[in-house]
């Protein structure tokens, strides 16, 4: 597939988008391999459980990065420099307000939280361990994801990528620092990431008052734009939230096969989760240059660039597709996986293999609609889909960790039917500011 100038500034948005967005899950698969090393399977697999709950609170807040990204651009299309960054800063106060809410929130429920995943009581007590402290990060956690999406939707997604290779490489030190160092367990762990998220905040802090005051954008809290951009998120809050069920299903589904195997599945699910993660990096270059297009009402621009941004998708899916076989051998050893373990999750990175192709696809699609505006046909297709995946984990269930994986490709399977229909109809190209 030649180069062509459209593939250049794709690249020129997704390269940088995709050495931010792996550095979280590869320093993760850090944190799970000191762990590991450290205090073992069990720790692990309370690692993969307070992991799957602060993980649905990210991705359930995950509207204040991609509806940022979406509004910023699109004003930045239409010309409305100040309004772009009125818009951002608006997501950033929201984002705080959101993290306060969740600490108070979440913090007295935790047990009832994590009892839900039925672990066995050591796996459940550390869980509940991880998921208080690390509830202390959720201000910051929201209020990176804000700042990125306002840089994002301005084009910018070199300096995402120089704050999350700090802050995760800081992240990844402490952990090691806090586990094996000074014997914290599985608390040092949360307390290295919780001291790194705090900091990255801060740099995006900065980051976004320089730029309001450059443009003379104001930097107080505006309650009804603090109320638009919740509003506006409130489909994407609901396509996430199906996100979430098909994944804690799955997760739960792990955790009942027994110690081992939900040590496996957490493994498994760390690798699929630094591959989508490689994979919406072309999401977020269609998320920017979709915005910026149709704001600035060029259609025929909006369709060119998702066929080439769908192509590779596919292309890079077939690569990680590749990767994920060829390395297959050396990951149990990474995280010092027992012969248990080892055989289940060898056998589980199969599927997560086979799959990356039609993960290409639905990732892309996925920006490129969040990018248009279209959340609410997004939040409808969600609850679609989700309920095409139950019946099939509940069947997959009983047949081990294989199967729970393939009931999970067949969840991207229904989400990439839903995602090419409507991307080959006209109702998403909305143009104008």
């Amino acid at each position: 597939m030649p180069i062509t100038v459209q593939d250049r500034e794709i690249l020129r948005l997704a390269v940088p988008a995709f050495g931010a967005l792996v550095a979280e899950p590869l320093f993760l698969l850090a944190d799970y391999a000191i762990v590991g090393h450290g205090l073992g399977t069990t720790a692990v697999g309370a690692l993969g459980v307070a992991g799957a709950v602060l993980a649905t609170l990210l991705n359930l807040c995950v509207f204040l990065a991609y509806g940022t990204t979406a509004s910023v651009a699109r004003q930045m299309g239409a010309g409305n420099q100040a309004q772009a960054m009125r818009s951002g800063v608006d997501g950033v106060w929201l984002a705080g307000a959101i993290g306060l809410v969740l600490i108070a929130v979440c913090w007295p429920l935790a047990p009832a939280i994590v009892g839900l995943f039925g672990a066995t009581p050591e796996q459940t007590a550390a869980a509940v361990t991880y998921l208080r402290i690390s509830l202390l990060g959720t201000p910051g956690m929201l209020i990176v994801l804000a700042g990125t999406g306002v840089l994002r939707g301005m084009f910018d997604t070199v300096t995402p990528l120089a704050v999350s290779i700090g802050s995760f490489a800081l992240n990844a030190a402490l952990n090691a620092w806090f586990v094996l160092g000074l014997g914290w367990g599985i608390a040092g762990s949360a307390w290295g990431t919780v001291l790194a998220q705090t900091l990255g905040a801060a740099v995006y802090l900065a980051v976004v008052i320089k730029g309001a005051r450059k443009i003379g954008a104001s930097l107080a809290p505006d309650l009804k734009g603090m109320t638009k951009a919740g509003t506006a998120g409130f489909a994407l809050l609901i396509r996430t939230i199906c996100l979430r069920i098909v994944l804690l299903v799955a997760t739960v589904l792990a955790t009942r096969m027994g110690p081992a195997s939900l040590a496996a599945y957490a493994i498994a699910a760390q690798v699929w989760s630094l591959l989508a993660y490689a994979l919406d990096a072309i999401a977020i270059a269609g998320q920017a240059i979709t915005g910026r297009t149709l704001g600035a009402g060029d259609v025929a621009a909006t369709r060119a660039a998702t066929k080439r941004m769908v192509l590779w998708g596919v292309g890079s899916g077939v690569v990680f597709g590749v990767l994920v076989i060829v390395a297959k051998p050396l990951i149990p050893g990474i995280f010092a996986a027992d012969p248990q373990v080892t055989t289940e999750l060898l056998a589980a990175l199969w599927p997560v293999a086979l799959f990356q192709p039609i993960c290409g696809v639905v990732f892309v699609l996925d920006g490129v609609l969040i990018g248009a505006g279209d959340q609410r046909y997004l939040a409808w297709a969600g609850v679609w889909t989700t309920l095409a995946y139950l019946p099939a984990a509940l069947l997959a269930s009983g047949g081990g960790l294989v199967a729970l994986w393939c009931a999970l490709g067949v969840w991207m399977v229904a989400r990439m039917i839903t995602l090419v229909r409507r991307a080959n109809g006209n109702a998403w190209l909305v143009t104008g500011a």
